[in-house]
């Protein structure tokens, strides 16, 4: 009776043990999985991460083709002028409410030169920016009209008959590069006080001309040849 009891206590000892140590290999087992789980799910997470970083890059690519095709390349000086008031105008810091003062637009590598069409763009965009409500300020008015036999003026780029100042206000200035077949002219609108660039542009005009001179005036004269007694 007593070797019978032994038995049966050894036998549910042993049964016991196994139990446990199957429970354990379960738990370990369940922890192993959420844990190679979880990594996945962070892995899966990294990647469309990644995707939509693509998907992003892909929209604004998209965008900016639309933008040069439709807004910032153009075959006239014209619509090239409509082009940098248009672009201007989207940033709402560009307020209407504030003077605005244009200069001429200069050559790229010499910011002290401009041409006849430096000053052409800014002549015109005076009057797009000011066609779009925004206060355009005429700051080369003299002080008085200057009359003389051959008419009588206002306008003058001597400093000695203009207003000494004007104030609280944003200028508008640019450049121009000239490109073979193209010119590609950049316009910002900068706070005077700060010097902060409170919106900017970018147009090419393209103008198709394997030679420019005559946009700006600066065409070499024909060659000449000389002729002389033998």
């Amino acid at each position: 009776m007593f070797k019978l009891i032994k038995q049966f206590f050894l036998v549910s000892l042993l049964s016991s043990l196994a139990f446990s140590f199957s429970n354990a290999e379960d738990t370990s087992s369940k922890k192993s999985g959420d844990y190679t789980y979880s990594k996945q799910e962070a892995v899966d997470r990294d990647i469309q991460r990644e995707m939509n970083k693509v998907k992003t890059a892909k929209i604004r690519m998209r965008v900016a083709k639309d933008m040069e095709e439709n807004v910032t390349t153009q075959t006239t000086l014209e619509r090239t002028i409509s082009s940098l008031a248009t672009q201007m105008m989207q940033n709402k810091k560009f307020t209407t409410n504030r003077p605005v003062l244009i200069t001429s637009f200069v050559k790229l590598h010499n910011l002290k030169q401009t041409t006849e069409f430096g000053r052409l763009v800014s002549e015109s965009l005076i009057n797009d920016l000011s066609n779009r409500n925004f206060n355009v300020i005429e700051f080369r008015g003299q002080l008085g009209v200057s009359i003389n036999a051959k008419g009588e003026y206002f306008l003058s780029r001597n400093t000695k008959k203009l207003k000494s100042q004007v104030e609280n206000t944003f200028i508008v200035v640019g450049t121009y590069s000239r490109q073979y077949g193209k010119v590609i002219v950049n316009a910002r609108v900068i706070d005077n006080v700060s010097g902060r660039i409170i919106t900017s542009a970018r147009s090419t005009f393209k103008h198709g001309k394997r030679n420019d001179c005559v946009i700006f005036r600066d065409c070499k004269p024909p060659r000449s040849i000389r002729i002389i007694q033998e």
